[in-house]
């Protein structure tokens, strides 16, 4: 089915000229770069690397077969290998006359089985006798010796991600020695050994088609692919990781159970190890951060999903294998001349095709039952947030509804995740404010990842989407929106007021004040200024609301302006008064404000009485009951005397 193809090529591949007998190809995992090398370069090398870069054309006089060709970090200066001992360079951008230059290797008797650029001017040569570290000159068209090794090679591997130069050594070729370049060093990492079976020590060799090198979750691992010995009882092949920590000894880690035997490829995609198994065209990914079976030492995984081929591909009728006929042609999957690199790409050098493997998020939903394994595996993804929020949904509706606790099980891994940025956004503030430091200068501010699913995210794409549909019981509603509350409160992040709002305009559109005032009076909903003017906004539907709004208000104690608004505008002057006088705020209160509430309640006595309350203040502030000019009264003075004449004794206020 279409939906179940969790893994494809990339739509738009990169095309090359295909390897023939006249055409050779070559791959440069550094720069990511396939070279077509025609007849030696004479008529022609073709480079062509990501689709965000254009493709690289010139040509080099024929002087042998090209064992091995790749270009500097940053394109500048070309080094190519035709000699068993020697190799040569020419300064593409400085010298356009292409003049060569060479460097011998400086071991006698050693053989160069290849080379790899560490930077844009350092490379190292690996011969089976060690490894040579040289610094390329290019203004003087030479190379200066840094550091050499003396070890014996078997064969070597490359992650330009780390800098990391693995190289076999022994006669099984399972010590393996790991060097680190940076800046012009190298340095020799602790080196370990791949252990064997009893049974078998003596007959296997490791070969460089069993091992990989990559980096999942930040930290280096080399795969070990341990194929099934016929004698074993055991069940299958299987991977096992070895982690390469920079300083300290590498360590036995995961073993990943394949549970079959035959042809095996692997690719890292998105942090997950992917294994591609050639006989059942088929490939199964494992996450080694998902919980897995301990035997004490090791963690040992089994597929995340079940076997899947990956998504087929067609061949375009324009590029480099045009096929004849209107409908474009399938590409055949799982080819024995697919090539594969680390760490997500496959190369079809018959065909001319460089694809990038992608991991496909929205059908993993549909094959990993258990919702919180699911979120487990989402959340540690690149591009998990749409396919999360879509979950969140599904999982609301009536078709595929959890249960509460599997609901909240969800809520707290989103949440978990929310806490750590915010946690994290915190830390980097707090440093930033302290000032410049030592410690400043490598803090980098936090990157929120598409896991940070916060409560805007929640509340525009699921929860009030979910309030709004017919189907769910009220209860329910309210459940699982109270169940996301909770959540936020238990990884202490502060609720955002919509969410309050939310819960709130449910409970009234369902007739369940009496929950509301529960859930006000028990302050299940926190206080705030926005969810006390919302209940202000209930008071025709709930009359008690007005009353719980101004107790909101009074709690708030940095609400005091907005109480005495929502007062006067319900005319109830003498109210705002004596709230206003129990917190020392009548002596500088307006005057006209609370006079101009009493006449528009067309009330003669309220109105009386609040002139008389304020001719007081006056006469206590200033020794007389007078307004000045300042206070903008002389309107509401004449309405005075009008109603009651002019007195000139001072009535006590009835406040």
């Amino acid at each position: 089915m279409e939906q179940d193809y969790y893994l494809e090529l990339s739509e738009r591949p990169v095309l090359f000229e295909k390897a023939t007998s006249v055409n050779s190809v070559f791959f440069d995992e550094a720069n990511k770069q396939v070279f077509a090398v025609r007849s030696g370069g004479a008529t022609g090398v073709v480079v062509k690397g990501p689709e965000d870069r254009s493709p690289i054309s010139f040509r080099m006089e024929d002087k042998g077969e090209v064992k091995c060709i790749k270009f500097s970090l940053g394109n500048r200066i070309l080094a190519v290998q035709r000699a068993q001992r020697r190799v040569d360079f020419i300064n593409l951008i400085q010298d356009y006359s292409q003049l060569e230059y060479s460097q011998e290797c400086k071991t006698r008797n050693a053989h160069i089985m290849g080379f790899c650029w560490t930077s844009s001017t350092e490379i190292v040569f690996i011969t089976d006798q060690g490894i040579e570290f040289y610094q390329v000159l290019p203004e003087k068209r030479t190379l200066k010796l840094l550091k050499s090794q003396s070890i014996t090679v078997n064969w070597y591997m490359y992650c330009p991600e780390s800098s990391v130069i693995l190289v076999s050594t022994a006669n099984h070729c399972n010590v393996l020695q790991p060097f680190y370049f940076k800046g012009g060093t190298v340095s020799k990492m602790t080196k370990f050994e791949i252990e064997f079976p009893v049974s078998t020590a003596k007959t296997i060799k490791i070969s460089e088609r069993d091992i990989a090198m990559a980096t999942i979750y930040g930290q280096l691992y080399v795969l070990y692919l341990r194929h099934h010995a016929k004698s074993s009882s055991s069940a299958g092949a299987e991977v096992v990781l070895y982690h390469l920590p920079r300083d300290g000894s590498p360590k036995k880690m995961h073993i990943l159970k394949l549970n079959r035997t035959g042809k095996f490829a692997l690719n890292v995609v998105d942090n997950l190890v992917v294994v591609h198994h050639q006989d059942t065209e088929s490939s199964f990914i494992y996450d080694i951060l998902l919980r897995g079976e301990s035997d004490g030492t090791v963690m040992i995984h089994h597929p995340v999903l079940p076997p899947r081929s990956i998504h087929p591909f067609n061949i375009p009728m324009a590029g480099p294998s045009v096929v004849a006929g209107p409908v474009p042609a399938p590409c055949k999957l799982y080819s024995s001349s697919w090539i594969v690199f680390q760490p997500d790409i496959i190369i079809s050098a018959s065909e001319g095709y460089l694809w990038y493997l992608r991991i496909k998020l929205q059908p993993v939903v549909n094959l990993l039952a258990d919702k919180g394994r699911l979120m487990d595996f989402l959340l540690q993804r690149k591009d998990c947030k749409a396919v999360i929020l879509s979950v969140c949904s599904q999982m609301l509706t009536e078709q595929d509804r959890a249960s509460l606790p599997v609901i909240a099980t969800v809520f707290d891994k989103l949440n978990s995740e929310y806490k750590k940025y915010l946690d994290a956004e915190q830390s980097y503030t707090m440093a930033m404010e302290s000032g410049p430091g030592r410690s400043n200068a490598i803090l980098k501010r936090p990157v929120r990842g598409q896991a940070v699913i916060d409560q805007s995210d929640m509340y525009t794409h699921v929860l009030s989407v979910f309030t709004d549909l017919k189907e769910p019981p009220h209860k329910f509603i309210i459940a699982v929106l109270m169940e996301y509350i909770r959540s936020l409160n238990q990884f202490q992040i502060p609720v955002q007021h919509y969410l309050y709002e939310l819960v709130i305009k449910t409970l009234v559109q369902h007739n369940l004040f009496y929950m509301l005032h529960q859930f006000l009076q028990y302050h299940v909903l926190s206080d705030s200024k926005p969810l006390a003017c919302l209940l202000l906004s209930l008071e025709n539907v709930y009359p008690p609301a007005h009353q719980l709004s101004l107790d909101m208000l009074k709690r708030l104690s940095t609400a005091n302006d907005e109480i005495i608004e929502v007062l006067l505008s319900k005319h109830q002057v003498l109210a705002a008064l004596r709230f206003l006088r129990g917190i020392g705020g009548h002596d500088v209160a307006s005057a006209r404000k609370f006079l101009d509430a009493a006449r528009q309640a067309n009330d003669d006595a309220l109105f009386y009485t609040v002139f008389r309350f304020f001719e007081q203040r006056n006469q206590r502030l200033r020794g007389n009951p007078t307004f000045t000019p300042g206070e903008h009264c002389e309107e509401h003075v004449t309405s005075f005397k009008e109603l009651f004449g002019d007195q000139a004794l001072l009535g006590a206020p009835i406040v």
